[in-house]
């Protein structure tokens, strides 16, 4: 991507002190288990689980809470030079989608607020909770913020077999896609359909709201085509169809469980960040009638 040139959002934090999964993280090891849950299905949790062993800690002994020290945090004044070159290659992408959503927003007479994206390394606090490496990349609606620890874009290369920088900015404009969502009230819609319905229900409201943020990221590169390069959409693609939840839970369980899914199979995922990218028309994206 052209990304040398783009001008950096100033909308972010940086997290720095971290501690365990103790209480002090907002929710502690039940949270986490369901955010992980959310993201990558049960597979996710079972290799959440194995992350633990490894490192020794014992699940059970969680559940009570902890010694988990809050992090800190620095606001977008922070002096860029502290940021690793993975954070300003991060903000320049949040910074075009600033721009780009900010001109689909002012072309239906709305103004668009940006969202804040939280920079912590392995262990942080969100809004909804722990913030953990093991998570990935998510949005918290109850304050606004995408949360991020950059290396999981290193697991994108070499887990995931994803890399490139549009893969990495694929994943963040997703998270923004969500924020969308939430400004736009379809998040808040989609939890009440959801408390209402059944399990499995739920989750197929959950994978339309996945591939709607698919779709939309799909969008904001499509609205700014100056900046790729050959190979970019390629890159998107690639990422879009390792994080496919079939491909997920073959690799995490050697089966494949439907009725869990929670962001929709690679092919699904690939399908609406292409409809986003051939349209750059948000009004594409409406995965719900679709």
């Amino acid at each position: 991507m052209r990304l040398d040139d783009e001008r950096e959002s100033s909308n972010f934090e940086v997290q720095r002190g971290g501690g365990g999964f103790g209480g002090g993280l907002g929710g502690g090891l039940p949270m986490l288990f369901g955010l992980v849950g959310s993201r990558f299905g049960c597979g996710g949790v079972v290799v959440l689980l194995i992350i633990l062993a490894v490192f020794g800690m014992n699940p059970l002994s969680m559940l009570g809470g902890g010694s988990g020290v809050a992090p800190t945090s620095q606001t977008g004044s922070a002096d860029p030079q502290q940021l690793t070159e993975v954070q300003r290659l991060s903000l320049r992408v949040l910074g075009s989608t600033e721009r780009r959503w900010t001109d689909i927003f002012a072309a239906a007479g709305q103004t668009y607020a940006p969202t804040t994206l939280v920079f912590y390394d392995r262990n942080g606090t969100s809004g909804c909770g722990a913030a953990q490496s093991a998570m990935g990349p998510f949005y918290c609606p109850a304050d606004n913020r995408i949360y991020l620890d950059t290396s999981f874009f290193d697991e994108l290369n070499s887990r995931f077999g994803a890399p490139g920088d549009f893969a990495q900015a694929y994943v963040i404009a997703h998270e923004v896609g969500h924020h969308i969502q939430t400004v736009d009230g379809t998040a808040a819609k989609v939890r009440a359909g959801q408390e209402r319905a059944s399990s499995a229900a739920a989750n197929a409201l959950q994978v339309k709201m996945e591939l709607q943020a698919d779709c939309y990221a799909g969008v904001w590169a499509a609205r700014d085509q100056n900046l790729l390069e050959p190979g970019d959409v390629e890159e998107g693609l690639r990422a879009a169809q390792a994080i496919g939840d079939d491909t997920l839970q073959k690799q995490a369980q050697g089966r494949v469980s439907p009725e869990s899914f929670t962001h929709g199979t690679s092919a699904q995922r690939m399908e609406w960040l292409q409809r986003g990218l051939k349209s750059g028309d948000p009004a594409q994206c409406d995965t719900f009638a679709a």
